[in-house]
């Protein structure tokens, strides 16, 4: 009988159990690298790493070493944790998913890293990315449906996730790179405000976007994960009501397709006959020119940021990269300055409308439906695109399936700085669209 590819594992589960000695390290990593070694070959969530099962037994034997009973265990104590190839981690070389000799990219290990050993988690291995976390796909498939892609640029990390190899994994996000994959492949996806996470020792994309998220089976295990990883987190958000649920009308959540469109809506009516507060507000009408302004944005900073690279390598760069490159080279620097200053004001129009409505969390897709077919294309970006803009925390969850039996997302979005009110919050939608 085949090995079934989808079995995502609850991070506060499997953390409790580790600190508990339950099982013992060294059977853990095992258990890890044999399923990794099994199912792996058939999605290719994984960067290859000859020597991982070796690296893997060294580190969890220092690990139990230093912490010999269960009492004084970090909360993390021996988790396997995927971490996104953009994401530097000493000891692993960073391609970014790219043919640049990696020593190229070599850098210090990334703030996000330190805290994730700090609390006790040990690096399973790069997880792949679309080249530079832009839009030229990897080779990871979609664990629910092979033939499909698992959304990027963050796609091994989602996947990895869906496929129960780890229980928690890192990406990025610059414009919807944690929030899609996580609704393509039926997992949960946070992405923090912008800037909560600090991304010191990642590869960058787009400054003023970039931010690190996590993929995690549930909401439990994205709030044990933030909280770690997060600057600032309030363990204690103080009480938080049932929250009133916006949907934003107009242009932007037409671009959902239809059938997408469609389960929205009925996730949207199964909140409100649960109870929850539902207020329908007019937002973004002016939403073609805010996707222009984000890609201006983001088109500059890539070309700024692998100047240097591509003069040197351009050759070897995919045409999906080297075409965005050459975008932005076109793009004058007092573009991305009228852009980013728009965004200021739109930012004061978003706030000023969801404290008029009295919004506490934003609903919309997380993606514009089930994942594409085919490994050409990562998908739309389109769902995460004003939130991302705006630098607004976000939370994809598991909302049913395609009439393909594709898995479907629900994105909640939150105030700026708001992330642990959001995912309190998060409790309740989630658990009623876990009932079905």
């Amino acid at each position: 009988m085949a090995e079934p590819l989808v079995r995502p594992r609850p991070l506060t589960r499997e953390a409790a159990e580790l600190r508990a000695g339950r099982p013992d390290l060294t059977a853990y990593v095992d258990r890890f690298c044999a399923r990794v070694e099994r199912v792996d070959p058939l999605i290719h969530a994984f960067v290859p790493e000859s020597g991982r099962h070796g690296r893997l037994r060294a580190q969890a034997g220092e690990l139990a070493a230093r912490y010999p009973e269960p009492a004084g265990r970090p909360p993390l104590y021996g988790v396997v944790v995927g971490v996104k190839d953009v994401v530097h981690v000493d000891g692993l070389p960073t391609h970014a998913g790219s043919a640049l000799p990696p020593g190229v990219l070599a850098g210090p290990q990334a703030v996000v890293v330190d805290r994730l050993r700090a609390a006790g988690a040990l690096v399973g291995g790069k997880t792949v990315t679309a080249e530079f976390a832009a839009s030229a796909p990897g080779p990871t498939r979609n664990p629910h449906h092979p033939g499909h892609t698992p959304g990027g640029s963050s796609s091994g990390s989602a996947a990895a996730v869906a496929a129960g190899l780890v229980p928690l994994a890192v990406g990025t996000q610059t414009v919807g790179s944690v929030i899609r994959p996580a609704a393509y492949c039926g997992v949960v996806g946070f992405r923090p405000t912008y800037g909560r996470i600090p991304v010191a020792g990642v590869v960058p994309n787009a400054p003023s976007l970039d931010t690190l998220g996590v993929f995690t089976a549930d909401v439990a295990g994205a709030a044990l994960a933030a909280g770690l990883l997060c600057d600032g987190w309030r363990t204690d958000p103080g009480p938080v009501p049932e929250p009133v649920l916006g949907v934003p009308d107009g242009p932007y959540l037409e671009r959902a397709e239809p059938a997408a469109l469609r389960a929205f809506e009925e996730q949207v009516a199964r909140l409100a006959a649960a109870g929850l507060a539902v207020r329908r507000v007019p937002l973004f009408p002016d939403f073609a020119e805010i996707a222009r302004q984000l890609r201006t944005v983001n088109r500059f900073e890539l070309a700024r940021g692998h100047a240097d690279w591509f003069a040197r390598f351009g050759g070897l760069y995919r045409p999906e990269t080297a075409a965005s490159i050459r975008v932005g080279q076109g793009v004058a620097a007092e573009d991305r300055a009228a852009a980013l200053a728009a965004r200021e004001r739109l930012r004061e129009r978003v706030a000023e409308a969801t404290a008029a409505a009295g919004v506490d969390v934003w609903l919309a897709p997380s993606a514009t439906g089930g994942a594409p077919e085919g490994l050409h294309s990562t998908g739309d970006t389109v769902m995460s695109l004003p939130w991302s803009y705006l630098g607004l925390p976000a939370l994809s969850l598991p909302a049913g399936r395609t009439a393909d039996g594709l898995p479907l997302g629900l994105q909640l979005v939150g105030a700026a700085g708001g992330d642990e009110r959001l995912l309190a919050a998060a409790a309740v939608p989630a658990g009623l669209l876990a009932r079905g």
